[in-house]
């Protein structure tokens, strides 16, 4: 190798040059996740290593490469063999998951090719891109930095890109700017340090190994001035680190940190002299440490420690980052032989899901688990050689402080995708590979440690030709994979939501079942728009349904579409036991919202009940608040209370029983179901209360309203039973008492709901009185704080019985502005409404039209009225 001294080629300078972008092109491409990156990501790390290698043929230098590209190597093959289209027979023994999915799914629909390993090989297309991407930077990295010079320069730039990171982060926290340099907004995360990383974690990770660079950078350099910059560098991207609120992120930097000063003081101590004590450098880490975590607590104490009391400690980890692993690791079982594909875990886990989430998990956030079931068994391997590359790189003498920091921070880094990704993004992933190529130069021919250099030589023109070629495979594998899942999503639900034919649908969606066969979203979107057709579409949405279900079988609105296709055709036990399915894999709402009103008989309400602890009182009590449903709901609860004997279910049903018999006007019936309430829950409240129910339709309103007095006195801060109280005092006609106990227990309300309910009862209070325009001032209050179509129409009520037809016109007309879609009669009815108000208002406009006409004093009298009166009828705030 040629000396040092020597001039560099600029070539080698240009292929410096072309890595120093790279370490910044991350960051700034919002720490890698923006879609467009790949493409300078893979011109760049192809430019770099084919002029590093002319470069070191200017030098009369070998190419070399160490034992650590032999992992990215066999990564780059893994991904190029998981895309190559196998017969039936070879796919079924080397990925049997994939054989079944083919047999069962795709044939089935007509796509009967030959299919690669991977489950969804566009993603996999891009991984190669990425890994080729990789290892070209690193090999380019190893070339370059084997100037002095050069090294130095990259991991200058590795430093102030942290800091620089860092700095735009606690601007706009200064600022109190809450998006990225005031023009983006992130939409689904909300990074507490704002930057071009959305994730903090991968924040964290980034600006740790930028700092631990750093440190090593001012205890390589022989005076304070030359040093001050690169420790100022590091206290900045450390207090970044712990600004960003990463708790993993935040102890794995501090990890790093420490492991320098360890291996410094060691280092120091195995070379020490008598003069010199062997703690001097790693104890210059720990005071740095020290101050960096000083400046973050005084930055963010608040924030710190209230992000230290939700974590839990290891409690908190085991439910948010561990508690998937099984099933990931049962996902990574099903494909031993080659994995999944590597990129396609997102596209394949849900078929090994085992419990709903609303979540999409795009990566395991381990990296052991995110190599063995993308890659299996090999990729495992891969994963070991790499580690045992590393730990002979680790024990590689002659280790400078640059070597031992950049060591450090990727060590620290690689424990951090224990529970986090961020190597699987390209701004994390460059740095390192940049880090370990500067690490695993070749040495110097002179120095005394080139002998313990493990790098295999290659010829020049095969150097060449081999980055010329991985660059090539890297920008052709880009064009198949610009072929995105979520792009196939979005454009086949926008043609499901426009409306368009069947079989429009269909082939669309077969087309892009093709490219994505493990999206289970695919299939649902084809069902949705299959079962828009009714009986005729039912069939088919079945099929596709039934596809999804079996790429995802925790899928709500898969359950849900198979009910509605069911049902088309007749099928409505089974319909409704997809309601029920649905319901379970997480959909809270289809029950009352879409499968009750549908059900006929107590055998399907029977068929829709989950057994979830909880679930059968809501279903009782919407069933009882429909009268024209109110038979089946009884007839239902008949078994309900009967199937949930000896549960804590059981009272609430009787309750409901009680309610229901009382809306039916069934009062020996009620009274029965009231002793079997107070039976089970004696002393409840509840029960109280459903006792004066039934005191109260038997026509003993005075026992009623005598025992809910004795109920408030013993329960004064309880809001619901106050409202039910100062609602039987209206009743009884004592107005003045129901106002004083609405104040009574106005300072116990705790939400916008229960304060306007309070209001409500005010206001009827003061219209029972003849307070009109009073009543009229809280019903106004009412709807400014939660404005909806019965506040507007109990607020034109009062307008209109005060003869201002205008103004309660405009009233119902916000009134029905808020009505949800399908609202029938009860739109109707309120349409009629205001068209009566209009023509109410035009006849009083005419009248006092014809008054003026007939008498022009009364003119000047109304103006001048006008003048001294103002009126106001807009909701009061």
């Amino acid at each position: 190798m040629a000396p040092e001294s020597r001039r560099v080629s600029r070539y080698t300078l240009a292929a410096e040059a072309a890595l120093a972008a790279l370490l910044v092109l991350g960051p700034v491409a919002l720490g890698g996740a923006a879609r467009w990156v790949t493409w300078p990501l893979g011109v760049l790390a192809g430019l770099a290593a084919v002029l590093a290698v002319l470069g070191a043929r200017r030098q009369g230098e070998s190419p070399r490469v160490p034992l650590l590209a032999a992992p990215l190597v066999g990564g780059v093959l893994l991904c190029a063999v998981q895309l190559v289209p196998l017969p039936p027979a070879v796919l079924a023994w080397v990925s049997p998951e994939a054989a079944a999915l083919r047999e069962d799914v795709l044939v089935p629909l007509g796509l009967t090719g030959f299919r690669p390993v991977s489950l969804d090989p566009s993603a996999t297309w891009r991984e190669l891109a990425k890994h080729g991407a990789y290892l070209l930077t690193f090999l380019a990295a190893v070339q370059v930095c084997r100037a002095r010079a050069s090294r130095k320069r990259l991991m200058t730039v590795l430093a102030f890109t942290g800091a620089a990171v860092a700095a735009v982060g606690l601007g706009h926290a200064l600022f109190g700017v809450e998006t990225l340099f005031g023009l983006r907004a992130y939409v689904h995360a909300r990074p507490p340090l704002v930057t071009p990383f959305g994730n903090p974690n991968h924040l964290a990770g980034f600006l740790g190994l930028a700092a631990t660079v750093a440190v090593g950078l001012a205890l390589s350099k022989p005076s304070r001035a030359e040093a001050w910059p690169f420790a100022a560098a590091a206290l900045v991207s450390g207090a970044g680190v712990l600004l960003s609120l990463s708790r993993a992120g935040i102890v794995f930097f501090v990890f790093g940190q420490v492991l320098l000063a360890g291996w410094l003081s060691k280092q120091r101590r195995e070379a020490r002299t008598p003069a010199r004590p062997s703690w001097g450098r790693g104890a210059a880490v720990l005071l740095g440490l020290l101050a960096t975590l000083s400046v973050g607590l005084y930055l963010a104490a608040d924030q710190l420690w209230a992000e230290a009391r939700t974590a839990d400690s290891v409690e908190s980890l085991r439910h948010g980052k561990v508690e998937p692993w099984p099933m990931m690791a049962r996902a990574a079982r099903a494909f031993p032989v080659l994995g999944m594909g590597r990129g396609a875990f997102e596209a394949a886990f849900p078929r090994y899901q085992t419990e709903p989430n609303p979540n999409t998990f795009t990566h395991p956030e381990n990296v052991v688990l995110q190599v063995a079931t993308e890659w299996g068994v090999p990729g495992v391997l891969l994963l070991a050689l790499g580690l045992w590359g590393f730990v002979r790189l680790v024990r590689r003498e002659g280790h400078g402080p640059v070597d031992l920091a950049a060591l450090s921070g990727v060590a620290a880094l690689a424990l951090h995708n224990l529970f986090d990704f961020n190597l699987e993004l390209p701004a994390c992933a460059v740095a390192v590979a940049v880090a370990l190529g500067a690490v695993a130069r070749p040495r110097d021919a002179g120095s005394l440690f080139a002998r313990r250099t493990r790098t295999g030589a290659l010829p020049t023109g095969l150097a060449l030709a081999l980055a010329a070629g991985f660059t090539g495979v890297v920008l052709v594998a880009l064009v198949p994979g610009s072929r995105r899942m979520a792009d196939a999503e979005a454009l086949l639900a926008e043609r499901v939501s426009a409306r368009a034919p069947g079989l429009e649908v269909r082939a669309l969606g077969l087309s892009l079942i093709d490219a994505h066969p493990a999206d289970y979203l695919l299939y649902r979107l084809v069902a949705m728009g299959s079962v828009r057709d009714g009986p005729a579409g039912a069939k088919e949405a079945l099929v596709f349904v039934n596809r999804a279900l079996y790429l995802r079988p925790l899928d709500a609105p898969s359950h849900r579409v198979a009910a509605r296709a069911l049902l088309h055709l007749g099928r409505r036990a089974q319909g409704f036991l997809e309601y029920r399915l649905s319901h379970e894999a997480g959909d809270t709402r289809v029950l009352i919202s879409e499968a009750l009103p549908l059900a006929r008989t107590p055998e399907e309400l029977r068929t829709l009940t989950p057994e979830a602890p909880g679930q059968a009182p809501e279903l009782a009590a919407a069933l009882l608040a429909v009268p024209e449903r109110r038979a089946l709901g009884l007839a239902w609860l008949a078994w309900a209370r009967e199937h949930y004997e000896g549960r804590p279910e059981a009272t609430a049903l009787w309750m409901h029983e009680t309610r229901g018999r009382l809306a039916q006007g069934e009062l020996p019936a009620a009274e029965a179901a009231c002793a079997e309430v107070e039976r089970r829950a004696p002393d409840a409240l509840a029960t109280h209360l459903l006792r004066a129910e039934v005191w109260r339709a038997q026509g003993r309103g005075a026992d009623a309203l005598q025992a809910l007095e004795a109920l408030a006195k013993r329960f004064p801060q309880d809001v619901e039973l106050a409202f039910t109280l100062a609602a039987r005092q209206q009743e009884a006609g004592l107005t003045r008492r129901s106002r004083d106990t609405l104040d009574a227990v106005a300072p116990f309300l705790t939400n916008l709901q229960q304060r306007a309910r309070l209001l409500s009862l005010e206001a009827d209070c003061f219209e029972r009185e003849g307070l009109l325009a009073r009543a009229l001032e809280q019903r106004r209050s009412v709807v400014g704080l939660l404005p909806g179509p019965d506040s507007h129409f109990a607020v034109a009520r009062l307008q209109e019985l005060l003869s201002r037809y205008d103004a309660a016109a405009r009233s119902v007309h916000e009134g029905l502005r808020l009505m949800p879609p399908g609202a029938g009669s009860r739109r109707t009815e309120a349409e009629a409404w205001a068209a009566r108000l209009e023509a109410h208002e035009r006849a009083q406009v005419d009248a006092r039209r014809r008054e003026r006409v007939e008498d022009p004093k009364a003119q000047e009298l109304e103006d001048s009225l006008r003048g001294s009166r103002v009126v106001s009828d807009s909701p009061a705030p």
